[in-house]
């Protein structure tokens, strides 16, 4: 039987496609490539989860078969990842954390003293492994600011057990972008804007979910 690492559920299967309509058509390919602005790498930040949790699919809002979903506003983010050529790379592992709805993290050390506050609802990592046109999919909130930090999701591209970028997301327009020491640390306006994202509300949703739409460029090109 297949992980769910490799195969995603056949509900957030159709959820996906339920979305493509929201989402950019990204065609790019090698003759582009010079238009394609690199994603920047950003640190990974000291909350990774130290234990990941035994539910690790792409849908952060329900934690296994549970039915109370977490706190937040449900955000479908979407994407591709291409290589520095433009090409979409395919079978590229993406994993994600952030915050939950209250600002605690996933991780032991930010937990510590905020069980009272933690999301028990709320999954806080996930995986997606990019389809054969680069594409992932994720279902989960939209991230919120915490002291000292403005909203961000962060991500991790892997092939095999290589790492191939540590970058973060932002949301477009919202106003602790510019007090943001890590957003503000990219000082080339193309890349801090193609990780700058705005986040925009599903047509035809009864529960105002948003859906969010981030490409990433490696700046490498990794073999096959």
């Amino acid at each position: 039987m297949s992980s769910p690492l490799y195969q995603p559920s056949r509900r957030l299967f159709l959820a996906s496609a339920a979305i493509a309509a929201t989402s950019p058509l990204w065609t790019v390919r090698g003759a582009f490539a010079q238009e394609l602005t690199r994603t920047p790498d950003q640190t990974e930040g000291p909350f990774y989860p130290n234990k990941l949790p035994l539910d690790t699919d792409n849908d952060l809002i329900v934690i296994n078969d549970g039915i109370t979903p977490a706190v937040g506003e449900i955000t479908h983010l979407t994407g591709k990842v291409l290589d520095a050529k433009g090409n979409p790379l395919k079978h590229a592992v993406v994993e994600i954390w952030q915050c939950d709805g209250n600002g605690v993290y996933l991780h032991t050390e930010d937990s510590k003293g905020k069980q009272d506050k933690q999301d028990k609802n709320f999954q806080g990592f996930g995986r997606f492994v990019t389809s054969s046109t680069g594409e992932y999919y994720f279902r989960t909130i939209k991230p919120v600011p915490y002291p000292g930090r403005t909203p961000h999701i962060h991500f991790k591209i892997k092939q095999g057990r290589k790492s191939l970028l540590n970058t973060q997301m932002y949301v477009k327009g919202d106003a602790g972008n510019e007090k943001d020491g890590i957003w503000k640390s990219v000082r080339d306006a193309k890349q801090r804007d193609s990780i700058t994202v705005d986040f925009q509300k599903v047509k035809g949703s009864k529960i105002g979910e948003l859906s969010a739409h981030f490409v990433i460029v490696l700046g490498v090109t990794p073999a096959e």
